[in-house]
């Protein structure tokens, strides 16, 4: 069953057309990788499946990004409620210039999903544990989350996007500016979180698209060139183009 199926979609900046004919199914619990040179569309193509692209006075969406088989772009859909759905982790750590506790309640606050203060902070610890950050910060939630490091300030950013309850993450590159431990430690979470979300990831390192992700879609110039389960494309493409990007001749 697909969580999220996308058929013929083409995005425009102004006149530039940066995405063109993009159809692409993603099931349910499992990672999807997005693979690509910069400058190939993958993140553009990442935030047209929560809107993040509206923020762009210019930018234009033609065709149809459905979740649970609801278009997204449809005229009556409540943006705030799809962007609660899905949820978006970006690529440089983002925490609020409040406690950690306060960063991860936020979210819940403002959407109003809290009967009391204990289902707070029930929710709030929760989201923590979820992130596999809860045992590094029990014992300072009401500190500055200016205070963590950067891979426990872009786990706390998770923990945030866990807290409202969504069903899909967007992760636009979550570990690139990451050190070596602190990127397993982001990995090993993504394998965990599949169990119940549905993961979307664009991520320059090929090494780490073959050890999170399910399945990996090739961009390249706008065009999504070839999608499969993350061994065959590694192993035996479909596309020529896709091998020699796999095996380092461009890009």
């Amino acid at each position: 069953m697909s969580k999220i199926s996308v058929s013929d979609l083409n995005f425009f900046y102004g006149k530039a057309q940066a995405l063109h004919d993009i159809s692409i199914d993603i099931p349910e619990r499992e990672v999807v990788a997005f693979i690509g040179p910069s400058g190939c569309g993958k993140s553009t193509f990442l935030r047209t499946l929560n809107r993040m692209n509206d923020t762009i006075p210019i930018a234009r969406v033609e065709g149809k990004v459905m979740i649970d088989g609801k278009d997204v772009y449809e005229p009556n859909t409540d943006v705030a409620s799809l962007r609660r759905k899905v949820g978006m982790v970006f690529q440089k750590s983002n925490p609020f210039p409040k406690s950690i506790f306060e960063n991860v309640a936020y979210g819940i606050r403002i959407n109003g999903i809290h009967k009391n203060r204990a289902d707070l902070y029930e929710r709030v610890e929760k989201a923590l544990n979820d992130a596999a950050l809860l045992g590094e910060v029990k014992d300072r939630m009401n500190t500055s989350a200016f205070g963590l490091s950067g891979g426990q300030q872009q786990r706390l950013c998770i923990a945030r996007a866990l807290a409202v309850q969504p069903e899909v993450i967007l992760m636009d590159e979550p570990a690139s500016a990451l050190d070596p431990i602190a990127t397993q430690k982001i990995e090993e979470l993504i394998v965990e979180l599949k169990k119940q979300y549905t993961i979307a990831i664009v991520t320059h390192n090929m090494q780490q698209a073959a050890r999170v992700s399910d399945r990996t879609a090739f961009f390249m110039l706008g065009k999504l060139v070839e999608v499969n389960p993350t061994q065959k494309m590694f192993t035996n493409p479909d596309e020529k183009l896709t091998e020699d990007y796999i095996t380092g001749r461009f890009g």
